[in-house]
């Protein structure tokens, strides 16, 4: 078991849900981001995940698009976000895992990416526009260098094409939790508890299922754990914080009061 996994599982039996934070690596600046990832953490996120600054960030919202922009005057190449993940590394104890678009990935070559994800300390990547049916060798060396591959489903996702995600996911399947991009939201609709009702139970059990896409405050993550989801994932609530200038303290404590609903009891 991965140490993706393994961090989700410990926070379900401790809390009741993971919860999962995404900030975008190099944003503000270097030292802003070392800054913040720290806060992150000791607000109690059980996972990170670092966002991988990119030119077409076809999956992402305004609030996540701006933060990319803002990264890349300084985080220009896949180098200097491994530099800085491991860094990072270096100052918080819990999970990171990359969220990059394919096309980097490509072009720097999948087998010496994962040997640098390995060294840098990076335990998992996401890479929401590789498709799991053109994934297996993108797998295959995932594995051999410790590093969890979570795959994204959607609501709409049939029973077959989601049997096939499922086996090929590591670290926790990403369930999307509304159509569209990212962005925060305020209410959490009967499609995604529905979506985390009919899709659980054909998740192996070993596999947790963590949701993602508009939540945006502790209520949000507190429905869609209670409804059944193993962890939640807010990412553009936070980055508007980074956006907004607030300082680390305020981040570490907006993010304590997303993981506390997390808590089911």
């Amino acid at each position: 078991m991965n140490r993706v996994t393994r961090a989700i599982n410990r926070a379900k039996e401790e809390d009741g849900g993971a919860f999962i934070a995404y900030t975008m690596t190099g944003d503000p600046d270097p030292n802003g981001f070392l800054d913040y990832v720290k806060a992150i953490a000791d607000g109690g996120a059980d996972v990170i995940e670092l966002g991988v600054p990119f030119s077409d960030p076809v999956a992402d919202g305004p609030t996540i698009q701006a933060a990319g922009n803002r990264a890349l005057a300084s985080t220009k190449e896949l180098e200097d976000v491994f530099d800085l993940a491991r860094r990072a590394r270096r100052s918080v104890e819990v999970p990171l895992v990359l969220m990059s678009y394919y096309n980097p990935v490509m072009q720097f070559g999948e087998g010496r990416f994962l040997e640098r994800c390995n060294d840098a300390g990076i335990d998992g990547v996401i890479l929401p526009d590789l498709p799991v049916s053109e994934a297996q060798s993108y797998g295959e060396r995932a594995r051999e260098n410790s590093v969890a591959t979570p795959f994204l489903a959607t609501p709409s996702t049939d029973p077959k094409r989601l049997r096939k995600i499922t086996e090929a996911a590591s670290g926790f399947l990403y369930l999307v939790a509304r159509p569209g991009t990212t962005g925060g939201k305020e209410e959490v609709g009967n499609l995604t508890t529905k979506a985390i009702e009919s899709t659980s139970p054909e998740v192996p059990d070993e596999l947790p299922v963590c949701v993602g896409f508009g939540l945006s405050s502790s209520e949000a993550v507190n429905k869609v754990v209670r409804a059944g989801a193993d962890g939640a994932i807010v990412g553009s609530a936070i980055v508007e914080k980074i956006a907004d200038g607030k300082n680390p303290k305020d981040l570490r404590d907006f993010v304590s009061t997303l993981k506390r609903g997390t808590e089911l009891r």
